[in-house]
């Protein structure tokens, strides 16, 4: 009976440690084969350029389905196991359309998100980020957030800072609660403009609309001209309205180039407060970017709620040589006074030092992340 049963107990433990190496068998073939396929996708992903510049100097469509289902037909039958043969074809159509999908990126360029209309100045910011993209207007900033969290647009184009107004505190939420990371950061010199009808004059407005930060810009010369104000959800929006009315008492404060773009005219130049006004806006992508040219980071943080708690982040920061350029709170929406933290810093959180200096900052946050990585300063 005792040897019967050592038997036994033998015959699992060989049995599980049979299965334990065949486990570890398979994940070294699936590493080995998906290993083969990234080579292998980036060699296919080339040859899609190739056909698409083809294309484009025959004019023809992205889209041949003949040509596809050819593909899948002959293909097909390289799949002996009918089982699998199904799950292949679903394979080779899923790669066909990754294929028309990055064509069509090249047909068209970028998605690029921006809120307002064409005219606002994220329109503007985006097209000289990306002067090929397709510029997608979205109704405010976190349908254009979420039009890429979606995979519906490639990029969104937000705007984060304004030399004069301050923070742009919806889309740094947006930032802290979402998955998107700051793949850039670019300055825009901003020039406020007050516009109206083509018939009409400085002495005729007596109420302006725009967008808020733009109202508040250009704060004094509204107050010594004595005009009314009226908000707009952007400045471009403003300036649409004002041309729709077509009445001579109403201004918008907008850009130049929306100006031309409705045809108003620029009854005052640059009337802004400040003539040193920019505005930075945020390139937000699914993916985060990685380059060596990218050399300053975004981190975002929550401190414990007790004493010195955010003296040691700072101190752990500054501990690894890293320069804060910029720190602002902002307050958590689900707890009341309480906040979280957004800081650039000098450098990548990439080399050996920033993996340090993050594992340091876990102690003593309560929730961390890198937010993104950019280029330290770039004018658009």
């Amino acid at each position: 009976f005792w040897t019967l049963r050592r038997s036994f107990k033998k015959s699992n433990l060989e049995r599980i440690f049979d299965m334990e190496n065949l486990l570890e068998e398979a994940r070294r073939i699936i590493n080995d084969v998906d290993a083969q396929m990234a080579e292998l996708f980036v060699k296919r992903m080339r040859a899609a350029e190739m056909v698409y510049e083809h294309k484009k100097k025959m004019g023809l469509p992205i889209l041949d389905q003949t040509r596809e289902a050819a593909v899948i037909e002959q293909n097909t039958k390289r799949i002996e196991d009918e089982t699998l043969k199904g799950y292949y074809i679903d394979y080779l159509k899923q790669v066909m359309s990754v294929s028309r999908a990055y064509q069509y990126r090249l047909q068209n360029g970028l998605k690029v998100a921006y809120s307002g209309v064409e005219g606002a100045f994220a329109h503007i910011a985006a097209g000289r980020i990306f002067p090929q993209s397709q510029r997608i207007s979205c109704r405010d900033f976190k349908a254009a957030y979420d039009s890429v969290v979606s995979g519906e647009n490639d990029v969104a184009v937000l705007p984060i800072e304004n030399s004069y107004a301050g923070e742009v505190g919806q889309t740094i939420d947006l930032i802290f609660s979402g998955s998107l990371s700051i793949n850039g950061i670019y300055e825009l010199e901003i020039h406020q403009n007050l516009l109206g009808v083509p018939d009409a004059s400085v002495d005729d407005i007596k109420t302006v609309i725009s967008h808020p930060q733009a109202l508040s810009q250009c704060r004094e010369y509204i107050k010594a001209m004595g005009l009314e104000t009226e908000d707009a959800t952007n400045t471009a929006v403003a300036a649409q309205k004002i041309a729709a009315a077509n009445q001579k008492h109403l201004g918008a404060i907008a850009s130049l180039e929306t100006a031309q773009l409705y045809g108003l005219k620029v009854l005052q130049p640059n009337i802004n407060k400040s003539g040193e006004n920019s505005t930075r806006f945020a390139v937000l992508s699914r993916i985060p970017a990685s380059s060596p040219s990218l050399s300053s980071s975004v981190l975002m943080f929550t401190v414990r709620h007790e004493a010195g708690s955010l003296a040691k982040a700072i101190s752990i920061i500054g501990k690894y040589g890293y320069n804060m350029t910029a720190l602002r709170s902002r307050p958590l929406r689900k707890h009341s006074w309480q906040y979280y933290f957004y800081i650039e810093i000098d450098g990548s959180t990439e080399t050996a030092e920033g993996k340090q200096m993050l594992e340091e900052l876990n102690l003593v946050c309560d929730h961390l992340k890198v937010a993104g990585t950019f280029a330290p300063h770039a004018e658009i």
